[in-house]
């Protein structure tokens, strides 16, 4: 008699794993999969993740780990509460499998109601907190659309940037389900926005940004992207992007900061084509555990027939997660970025601070840079850990709630290379050279902590961390994103 049971909660408990070793060498044969609890997910998303397919042969030694995989990959599609796989045992070493899913509310239609500032802690610390500083409108979402893994999402939102997106994502065009498509557009009218990072009149703030905010429209934005992607196996994807982008801002903007869009002009247009690679063999996505992660991307904006726009960009990152005895857990982030020419306007701007890639300890600011290195390490224990199983609530969706909390430290370092423009610069005041946003760039800066992280329902992340750096700031940090 064979026995053997995973079941997965994800990031809030593991696995749990149960084997009844009868003659490990035997070889068997999957009969059939059968799937239960997804009253809206077709079966064929499901078990688009699964490995073994009826007919399929596994020695049973090799079993408890590909049933493992398979359910870490299903869980990480963000469909479901829980996922669990039995095997029971036929005649002849056959085996059915049976996958029992809990499904997620799909459906959101959310409120929008959040800062306009790349972080809370820029928002609490740099802008005093400001309720001004936020936006609202309405975020609706339908996850698993038509149960076929599909995402339509419409944006209306208001306040201290006006925006408007709508975008639609189907996550497989063929039979084999390899190939799938995405739409983007999106438009957008501030009133406030950032102009520079660097107060051109006093030069007492450094790598951090400058706004202003006015009556009157200060940029209008319009733009839409095509996205291809092509996902050969169960942990590689590959992303074709081809976009359109055409920006027009104020003469105010154009005064406070000439080299906004460079030359003293008022209008940026251009294409972008771009190629994504992401090699993802974690167990869980939103917030890792074990496994690791290697992507990168290449991007090309200005393809020369819609104007004088040129910038190529590359990125690549190698995550690392490493589960150790007695709930501990260690895990380590090295990326870089890497940009030519470096002659740029200051809307093409990039660095450390944007795309969630940031020393921690600097929040507060943004170190452009045309090159950079980071590295990240994270050493925490989880030291607590619950799912309550709500009973009395009238949705199944509603049923589960996950808490999971983590003590850490961790060492943050970084290298960024000062822009060329930011290096030379000549003051219009003086005429004298004032080099800008020269503190933390061309030099090593780094922070260490400690502090908390709490993991809930529906992968919701809650990180608390005190930070002390090397450039003598040190501050309490909270984010509601993970960490890498």
């Amino acid at each position: 008699m064979l026995a053997i049971i995973v079941g997965f909660w994800g990031l809030m408990g593991g696995s749990q794993m149960d084997t009844i070793p009868v003659d490990s060498s035997r070889v068997l044969t999957l009969n059939r999969v059968i799937i239960t609890g997804n009253k809206v997910t077709k079966d064929q998303i499901i078990s688009r993740e699964i490995k073994l397919k009826p007919g399929d042969t596994i020695r049973l030694k090799n079993l408890p780990q590909e049933l493992l995989w398979d359910k870490r990959k299903i869980y990480n599609l963000r469909l479901f509460h829980t996922v669990n796989m039995r095997v029971f045992e036929l005649s002849n070493n056959r085996i059915d499998l049976l996958v029992e899913v809990t499904e997620r509310w799909y459906t959101f239609p959310i409120p929008i109601f959040e800062l306009s500032d790349r972080n809370f802690s820029e928002w609490w610390n740099v802008y005093n907190h400001d309720p001004s500083r936020t936006n609202y409108g309405i975020n609706l979402t339908r996850y698993n659309f038509r149960g076929r893994y599909e995402t339509v999402q419409l944006i209306a939102q208001f306040g201290f940037v006006q925006r408007y997106e709508l975008s639609y994502r189907i996550p497989y065009i063929d039979k084999k389900q390899k190939q799938g498509m995405s739409f983007n557009f999106n438009y957008s009218e501030p009133k406030n926005m950032a102009f520079s990072t660097e107060n051109l009149t006093s030069f007492t703030n450094p790598h951090i940004l400058q706004y202003l905010r006015a009556d009157h429209i200060l940029k209008t934005t319009k733009g839409g992207a095509v996205t291809y992607f092509y996902r050969k196996n169960f942990f590689e994807t590959h992303s074709f992007q081809i976009g359109y982008r055409s920006t027009t801002v104020s003469d105010t903007i154009v005064k406070l900061n000439p080299n906004y869009f460079g030359e003293g002009r008022n209008h940026l247009q251009y294409a972008t084509i771009s190629y994504s690679f992401n090699s993802e063999h974690r167990d869980v996505v939103q917030y890792p555990l074990r496994g690791y992660q290697i992507s990168g991307y290449i991007q090309k904006t200005g393809l020369g027939f819609e104007g004088n726009t040129n910038l190529l960009e590359l990125g690549l990152s190698y995550a690392r997660h490493i589960a150790l005895k007695r709930n501990f857990y260690l895990s380590n982030f090295t990326g870089g970025y890497w940009a030519t020419p470096t002659s740029q306007p200051y809307a093409l701007y990039a660095g450390m601070g944007y795309r969630r890639q940031y020393v921690r300890g600097f929040e507060n600011f943004v170190v452009e840079t045309p090159f950079f290195l980071l590295n990240k390490t994270t050493f925490k224990k989880r030291i607590f850990h619950k799912v309550w199983s709500l009973q009395g609530m009238p949705r199944e969706q509603l049923k589960y709630f996950p808490l999971s909390i983590y003590l850490k430290t961790f060492s943050d370092w970084g290298y960024a290379e000062n822009y060329p423009y930011y290096q030379n610069y000549v003051a219009p005041s003086d005429n004298a050279p004032h080099p800008l946003n020269t503190r933390f760039t061309n030099k090593l800066i780094g922070g260490i902590g400690f502090g908390f992280d709490f993991v809930t329902v529906y992968d919701f992340v809650v990180r608390t961390e005190y930070t002390f750096t090397n450039q003598n700031h040190t501050g309490f940090f909270l984010s509601l994103r993970k960490e890498f």
